[in-house]
């Protein structure tokens, strides 16, 4: 059973600012951050979700690790 995770589009828009790219400069560390989060290997994290069970959807590995950075 795979894990079920909160949606997590880093590229939808917001309402305050538009979207994210129109918001921070070209080159912003947010970007270098983004994509090295996303060059890691995070199974680690996914194998704890993957069993299914009782309780609340986790948000997405991913977008956490981000946060945290």
């Amino acid at each position: 059973m795979s894990a079920s995770y909160l949606p997590y589009e880093p590229d939808q828009d917001f309402l305050l600012p538009p979207s994210l790219s129109e918001w921070l400069p070209e080159g912003h560390l947010a970007y270098f951050i983004s994509d090295s989060v996303d060059a890691l290997d995070l199974s680690a994290f996914h194998a704890r979700y993957d069993k299914g069970g009782p309780r609340n959807q986790p948000f997405h590995p991913a977008m956490m690790m981000k946060v945290l950075l």
